[in-house]
């Protein structure tokens, strides 16, 4: 029977959701693998709405993160408040700025950011229960808030003030290329820098799809 894999969505788009070929990209790996994936969003508002086509932020427009969630999901999403981790064999997050603007407030408060509940408690839940987890991108801050009390060692690549907040939250930053991906093998976690480095979508998915591998060898 196929591993059950949570991966935690922050809506559907680049600036103000999740990253869609990042996302894309990890079902594609869960699913080669045989791996079930147990999608899920927190029930709550975006920060803000960006339109994609100008970079602009639309002001007065509102959007619900689970429901733009279930644009990728293709419908099949829960509210992450009701996934219970002993459903779950490990865990990922796909980056884009809504893992540093919806799920938390990285994108705003940096190191002083506070992390959506439900998805703080999905994640310490499965790390307690000794699953692996893994996130890319930009989604290795709110591992670094979460689990920072332990030291995790996390990636981003290169960015040096990204990497400080990550340090400033507990976090050892491990710099790493594109199509690399950092293991903390004690406290099984996996993390890769997909689009903080990448410049297509052949390098993020080489890298995502290393730690999708890893993730379900973990689990």
């Amino acid at each position: 029977m196929g591993k059950k894999v949570g991966v935690i969505l922050s809506g559907c788009g680049v600036y103000d959701g999740a990253e869609i070929h990042e996302t894309v990209v990890t079902l594609l790996a869960l699913d080669r693998h045989g791996a079930e994936a147990v999608m899920c969003a927190p029930d709550i508002p975006q920060m803000h709405v960006v339109n994609h086509l100008t970079g602009e932020v639309e002001e007065g427009a509102e959007r619900n993160v689970l429901v733009e969630s279930a644009r990728i999901a293709r419908g099949a999403v829960r509210d992450v408040a009701t996934v219970d981790a002993a459903e779950l064999d490990a865990l990922i997050l796909p980056g884009g700025f809504g893992a540093a603007k919806n799920l938390c407030d990285f994108a705003v408060k940096g190191a002083d950011c506070d992390v959506d509940p439900g998805v703080a408690a999905l994640v310490h839940a499965v790390h307690d229960q000794g699953k692996p987890v893994a996130a890319v991108c930009i989604a290795p801050a709110l591992i670094a808030k979460v689990l920072g009390d332990e030291g995790p060692e996390l990636t981003i690549g290169n960015d040096a003030d990204t990497a400080g907040a990550l340090e400033a939250m507990g976090a050892a930053h491990v710099a790493c290329p594109v199509t690399e991906f950092v293991v903390d093998q004690e406290r099984k976690l996996v993390s890769s820098p997909a689009y903080m480095l990448a410049n297509s979508i052949s390098e993020a998915a080489e890298g995502i799809e290393r730690t999708v591998a890893t993730l379900l060898e973990m689990a």
